[in-house]
């Protein structure tokens, strides 16, 4: 697709804008909290343009793989619709602990890849100086790029974002590949399971996604929600090291002004990733949902592109404390009696 000058500057202004807000460190409370921002409601502008492409997000992964000494890029499958699925790893030693952090199952949950990308390229600077001698971190930053990209064999004529293409929750064949962790039989699933979870000793796991525009924890709309594995096949060793890697990005998104976290609503079933790579891999596993989705055909989970920026740092922030977390043992003591009284988020009534 050809890029025009329009995009070109759109994409400009966006990442200077991104660039101001990320490079400001602890980012100053906005005159509202991120869960407070514009959902779409027919009138916010939802510009898919402004997001990576998934040729774009390769190009930044490569880019920044020739810069880092510390990385390594590896292609550990492909999509329905052929396209790479690439790892980014940063493996020290192999016997400080992993984690890893998994974007965009769903292709229309874009901001989490991006802050992601964000992440990588800290990983690069002095931002994270030291971080890396006390833990392993990998980075599927696109599980699902044929949904990312709208190259999907079913009909897209309701889905609302312009731009010129469309994100969807499924995978080309209309898959839900957070569903697909007991079968395993996607092409995207498959990868993950055979190339990253069984191939690598991993501690840790945060599943970063998106939810919709109206959820809210104590009246306030949430910019986000996070869950523990709630399956009764998980051992309570792998459930309380999830509930402390809750604990450090509570710490961390909640504490900021802007940030507003509320507990997920979720279910049991182990074909969800949260649930199922915790029973397999005993790997203490951690649900993100953020709020409001890049494109969707239901206009209440789009959210308006004013509260991207803060949304991309609270993945940055996400991941960049429980990195260090983890590299400096602190994790092992966090504090997890706030899950007992984290309030479940409910839904906003909307007229």
């Amino acid at each position: 697709m050809r890029t025009t000058r329009a995009t070109r500057r759109s994409r400009t202004i966006a990442a200077l804008s991104l660039a101001a807000l990320l490079a400001s460190g602890t980012a100053a409370a906005p005159a509202i909290a991120v869960g407070e921002g514009p959902n779409y409601g027919g009138n916010e502008t939802i510009n898919t343009s402004i997001l990576h492409t998934y040729d774009e997000m390769v190009a930044e992964l490569q880019k920044q793989d020739a810069r880092q000494q510390a990385m390594e890029l590896e292609v550990i499958g492909q999509s329905v619709k052929g396209r790479d699925l690439y790892l980014a790893k940063y493996i020290t030693d192999p016997d400080n602990p992993t984690i890893l952090y998994l974007t965009q199952q769903h292709g229309n949950e874009q901001l989490t890849t991006e802050g992601a990308l964000e992440f990588i390229k800290h990983l690069g600077s002095g931002k994270t100086k030291g971080v890396l001698d006390g833990v392993n971190i990998l980075v599927v930053p696109m599980l699902n790029p044929d949904g990312a990209m709208g190259d999907v064999d079913f009909p897209l004529d309701d889905y609302i974002a312009d731009g010129g293409r469309h994100l969807t929750r499924a995978n080309a064949v209309g898959v839900d590949l957070n569903r697909d962790h007991v079968g395993k039989v996607q092409p995207e699933t498959r990868a993950l399971h055979e190339n990253v979870m069984s191939a690598y000793d991993i501690d840790y796991m945060i599943d970063l996604h998106h939810q919709g525009t109206q959820s809210e924890r104590d009246g306030k709309l949430v910019s986000g929600s996070i869950l523990y594995p709630t399956t009764q096949n998980a051992s309570p060793a792998v459930v309380e090291g999830s509930k402390r890697l809750g604990a450090v990005v509570f710490d961390a998104v909640d504490s900021t002004g802007w940030g507003h976290l509320g507990r997920y609503v979720g279910g049991s079933a182990e074909t969800i990733s949260r649930n199922g790579i915790a029973v397999e891999y005993g790997i203490s596993t951690l649900l993100f949902e953020m709020r409001g989705m890049s494109d969707h055909s239901n206009e209440s989970a789009v959210l308006g592109q004013k509260s991207n920026g803060y949304l991309i740092k609270q993945t940055v922030t996400t991941l960049d404390a429980t990195a260090r977390a983890i590299a400096d043992g602190s994790i092992d003591s966090a504090d997890t009696s706030f899950w007992d009284t984290l309030a479940e988020q409910t839904t906003r009534d909307t007229e």
